[in-house]
């Protein structure tokens, strides 16, 4: 799609197109300046044939009508031009109709229901899609798609006839309302029957897939003999002569044909005692709530009951936690594997197209200087620069990102050929100058530091101007923003402006300095309105997927934040090693990758890295289905986002009654009639999707394709992807590609057209098909219904990270990121999509079902997590405890417990290759995020949900700091800081108090005081990140702070006067003192 570097904006729905930044004129109002003649019926654009000329319906006036109204008015209306009454004469290529018998023209049998063609032609040129999707509504059998390639082992090969090919058969479905006519036969009218003509009918009926299979069979056979290794004996030839008979090229076609990855399981010596002690774990908490429940505390009844209620919900927190890492593994990728099979030296590479999609919003936020960043990590990705195309989705309709992206595609030009050249690492600039390394340490080529220190001249410059665009984004004028050519910018509203897409970069685009191709970049600023529901990140990647099909339309997807830049320039083969396998990529739906962070400190006080999460946890969900999908870093199969079912298991053939003898056949054969007549309904529920797929490719060695035949209604389609005829078209292909012979025009208003803000009414997008709705955390969400699809996901870690992000680095930010997540969990729990009660008999296995349920429970124990950090606490002011007296028995139990808690942390970090500190970390914030995130998210979310009031907590910075970590010691204050602290100080007067208290009462109530000790002390270590986060560094303490101590203080010493437990608890017993008052 060539746009010539002008911002295309429009309303689909206002009829608007405008392009600015034109050569001769700054706006063309008329579609028609863009294209050629347009159709008098139904004022779509008028195709051009493949002689490269306009399509003329009427040879006598040649009045303008498209080839679909053509066929139309032949096969239902009056056979004539709607000018001059002229009779249509049939054309080349199309269907008989009553009263061609009457012409003396040559026959046309071979094209006469060739349809393929006129299908991708006349439909991508649609605009609005109302005259739906271009397929057949009864499909003849006769009926072959000329330019839909033929497939041969998964590739076209141009030497073998088309009678020989295994044919992909077009799809086919009922008629719906349309305003343009299908281009099809309909069963209403007759079709002139002829006899078969083998020469040209041999492969439609069938007897093509016999050569075809033949063909491959022998095929097989020549690759088998030329990878068998020949074993030669030394007789009389002798052996050295023997040994040049050997192929050189053996062993490389050997490794490509290897599989591109493996899996790597954890070494039994670690996973089965983590296992044993798992299974011991569950058996001692057995006993210890049995001795919990059978002694009661009767004096602390209340403090009883809540402890143990407490403790059952973090017995059943921990085994959804626990059991989906019962199966670990590893997986290994195999780069040269891939090469070898995909890139063939003198043959273009046939590596599968990328679309990478990066959302921004704010720029003011989300600096432009770290989105451009981003950009430059991706267009110098180590990968076919044809196949990549970046997609920058700016939500904000900011024009300081539009400029900022304009001068980053400049300086790609500089960038992209550097970073190839010298094979660097990583390839964003800010982090590769940041690194510290001494490149005169050693010997380094001199070319190579000239070139960097010009570089870094010119990405200095970059910066500059980047950071002038910003410091003069930060006055915006009072008639809003102006284009170079005087025209507004359409984004100046941010909540009302028409949809903008801008192709800076491009195959047929700028070059590099070099004069090489660059992968295509694209802006991309969809449509908002008033009055629409817009669905914040998962509308915008939603507008990707759909205006990517449009352009490039490759089968993956990759998603990154504007902040999580490629930090290994081969990630992407990475995920090929497993998408592109050829046994077990089809079911794949996507590649997660682990997240990492740059500018944490060394201690991660606040739990950034997240190392167990990602380490441990998504680890052991890649042994189950796969892992969750986490927001960024993930390729997508494109079809899986589409909502269709995974690839259907082939079923092992049952044995014969050969191997069986005839008793036995006999009851089994009973026994699968009365399984097949229990599974029916169970069948009958799962399949009840009409949007099943079945792959093309699992079919292959039958010869036929049904990877696409469907039995669904254009009105399905339609309502289930929208009314973009040229999308739904690209739907049908599964392995990417636009259509053929779509005018730049066309795909122009489909593009806007697909972005619109009205699109997606009454359609399944956001609730079966792309990212799905319903939450703040769309990507759980979307993850969870790919799963539930039967679809598998893959975790890759390669040794070199392939994405690198910044975390937000203070308490007050750490923990509003900490509430948002937990509010996504919380909205999908009370929502109908809830892994409690959802995708029943679909292909979602059980442990993973568990930990989705794990994964939007957590936020419910902030409740337990809160009411047991404060039993301490109120144990020490009341001088009662929730344990009765300690017996042997007990004792033991106790003991047993803990070491079992320590074992299973200690096993965790073993196998999975975990840092106690990391792990420790993640501890003490699972009790500060509980008590602050989790319990706010949760009353937020009942609030949303149930009564649909939306509230938020503003953050305010108080203190901040000079220094390489900054942001570390910046204090905010906010809401979410209340429980904490309150837990704190609380623990901490307890403390004092029960420790007065035993020094008032003597060395007997030290005894019963070190349990209390213990409980209230575990509480303070895990809050101290907390506290040191509040105290900011040692230079003062904020004044909110010592508000809110001296406040509770003042408080609990008056609860401790009204307690008074320095009097003894009996009634005051009176004597005499013997001395006489009087």
């Amino acid at each position: 799609m060539d746009t010539k570097g002008r911002l295309v904006a429009g309303s689909h729905n206002r009829n608007e197109f405008v392009l600015i930044n034109a050569d001769d004129t700054a706006r063309v109002n008329d579609v028609t300046e863009l294209s050629g003649q347009i159709c008098q019926i139904c004022e779509d654009e008028i195709e051009v044939t493949v002689d490269g000329e306009p399509f003329v319906a009427c040879n006598e006036c040649a009045f303008p009508v498209c080839r679909p109204c053509y066929e139309y008015e032949r096969r239902e209306g009056n056979q004539a031009c709607p000018q001059c009454k002229t009779r249509y004469k049939r054309i080349k290529g199309s269907p008989r109709v009553e009263g061609d018998e009457e012409e003396e023209d040559i026959d046309d049998l071979e094209n006469e229901f060739d349809i393929a063609e006129a299908m991708l032609s006349a439909r991508a040129s649609q605009i609005n899609g109302a005259s739906g999707i271009t397929t057949p509504s009864e499909f003849d059998a006769a009926s072959v798609a000329a330019d839909i390639p033929l497939l041969t082992y998964d590739h076209e090969d141009v030497d073998i006839s088309g009678d020989k090919h295994a044919l992909i058969v077009p799809p086919f479905m009922p008629r719906g309302k349309r305003v343009h006519p299908m281009l099809f036969p309909d069963s209403s009218v007759p079709v002139q029957p002829r006899p078969m003509d083998p020469k040209k009918d041999l492969a439609v009926y069938g007897y093509g897939s016999v050569a075809w299979k033949e063909r491959m069979e022998e095929w097989k056979k020549k690759q088998n003999e030329k990878v068998e290794v020949v074993k030669h004996e030394r007789d009389n030839e002798g052996g050295k002569n023997n040994d040049e008979l050997d192929d050189p090229d053996l062993p490389k076609m050997d490794e490509g044909r290897q599989p591109l990855w493996r899996k790597l399981p954890i070494s039994p010596s670690k996973i089965n005692p983590y296992r044993i002690i798992i299974v011991l774990r569950i058996a001692i908490l057995g006993l210890f709530f049995h001795y919990r429940i059978l002694h009661p505390v009767n004096d602390a009844y209340a403090l009883w009951l809540t402890s143990v209620i407490c403790e059952i919900w973090f017995a059943v927190s921990w085994i959804l936690d626990q059991f989906p890492k019962w199966c670990p593994i590893e997986r290994e990728t195999y780069l040269d594997r891939l090469s070898l099979r995909y890139e063939k030296e003198g043959k273009a590479s046939d590596l599968a197209d990328i679309d990478v999609f990066v959302s921004t919003v704010d720029p003011m936020k989300e600096p432009p200087l770290i989105t451009a960043n981003t950009v430059l990590s991706i267009l110098a990705v180590d990968y076919p620069v044809e196949k990549v195309a970046c997609y920058v989705s700016d939500d904000g309709a900011a024009m300081l990102t539009f400029e900022a992206l304009s001068e980053t595609s400049e300086f790609a030009r500089k960038w992209v050929p550097f970073c190839k050249m010298f094979s660097i690492e990583p390839r964003a600039p800010e982090w590769y100058f940041a690194q510290k390394v001494d490149y005169l340490k050693d010997k380094v080529d001199a070319a190579f530091i000239r070139e960097r220190r010009a570089i870094k001249r010119e990405y200095e410059e970059f910066k500059v101007r980047i950071n002038a665009l910003v410091a003069m984004a930060q006055k915006v004028p009072e008639d809003g923003w102006t284009m170079q050519d005087g025209t507004p910018w359409p984004g100046n509203n941010v909540k009302d402006h028409p949809g903008m897409i801008q192709v800076f970069l491009g195959q047929n685009g700028v070059r590099d300095i070099e004069g090489n191709e660059l992968p295509r970049l694209v802006y991309v600023s969809r449509e908002k309105r008033p009055g629409f529901e817009h669905h914040k990140k998962a509308g915008a990647m939603n507008a990707l997927v759909r205006v990517s099909a449009i352009i490039s339309n490759a089968p993956y997807l990759l998603n990154v934040d504007c902040d999580h830049y490629i930090n290994n320039s081969k990630a992407l083969r990475e995920a090929m090693c497993f998408m592109m396998d050829p046994t077990s990529g089809k079911k794949i739906c996507y590649v997660q990758f682990p997240q990492r962070f740059d500018g944490i400190d060394h201690h991660d006080r606040y739990s950034n890295r997240n190392v167990v999460f990602f380490d441990i946890n998504m680890k052991g969900l890649d042994g189950i289905q796969g892992p969750i999908y986490v927001g960024t870093g993930c390729v997508f199969r494109r079809q899986a986002l589409y909502g269709y079912d995974a690839p259907a298991k082939k079923k092992s053939p049952r044995k014969t009654c050969n191997c069986w003898p005839n008793w036995c056949c006999l009851c089994c054969g009973s026994r699968n009639k009365n399984r097949k007549l229990k599974t029916g309904p169970r069948k009958k529920i799962k399949n009840k999707d009409a949007t099943k797929q079945v792959h093309a490719l699992e079919n292959i060695k039958e010869g036929i394709d049904n990877g696409k035949s469907w039995l669904m209604s254009q009105l399905k389609f339609e309502k289930k992807f929208g009314q973009s005829s040229v999308f739904i078209t690209s739907t049908l292909m599964e392995d990417g590609g636009i259509p053929k012979g779509a005018a730049s025009a066309s795909l122009l208003k489909e593009a806007i057209h697909v972005i619109s803000c009205g699109y997606e009414d009454k359609t399944e997008w956001g609730k079966e098909v792309g990212w799905i709705y319903g939450s703040v955390t769309e990507d759980i969400l979307t993850g969870f219904k790919m799963h539930c699809h039967g679809w598998r996901s893959v975790y890759c870690m390669p040794k070199r990270p392939a994405f690198k992000g910044s975390a937000p680095i203070n308490l007050s930010d750490r923990l509003h990121q900490v509430l948002r997540w937990a509010l996504g969990s919380v909205e999908i729990l009370l929502s109908k999509h809830c892994p409690i009660w959802y995708g029943y008999g679909c292909g979602l296995k059980w442990l993973e079902r568990f930990s989705y349920i794990n994964s939007v429970v957590y936020p419910l124990t902030s409740l337990p997590l809160i009411a047991y950090c404060t039993l301490p606490a109120v144990c020490l002011l009341t001088g009662k405890f929730i344990v009765p007296e300690i017996s042997n028995y007990a004792s033991i139990i106790f003991m047993a417990l803990f070491i079992s808690i320590a074992a299973t942390g200690i096993l965790e970090m073993q196998w999975g290759g975990v840092g106690i500190h990391d792990w420790w970390r993640n501890e003490q914030f699972w009790v500060i995020g509980g008590a602050s995130s989790h319990l706010f998210a949760l009353f937020q979310g009942l609030l949303k949900v149930l009564a649909g009031i939306n509230t938020n907590f503003t953050v305010t910075s108080k203190a901040a700091d000079d220094g390489e970590f900054a942001d570390l010691y910046l204090f905010k204050w906010t809401s979410l800081l209340i429980p904490p602290l309150t837990l704190l100080i609380i623990n901490i007067i307890g403390v004092i108090v029960g420790v007065s208290d035993a020094i008032n009462n003597g060395y007997d109530s030290w005894g019963p005081l070190c349990g209390k000790l213990f409980f209230a002390l575990w509480v303070i270590v895990h809050l101290y990140p907390f506290l040191k986060g509040v105290m900011g560094k040692q230079q003062g303490v904020p004044t909110i702070i010592l508000v809110w101590a001296i406040l509770l203080a003042s408080i609990f010493s008056l609860l401790w006067v009204r307690v008074n437990p320095f009097l003894a608890k009996d009634d005051i017993v009176l004597e005499l003192c013997g001395l006489n008052c009087d």
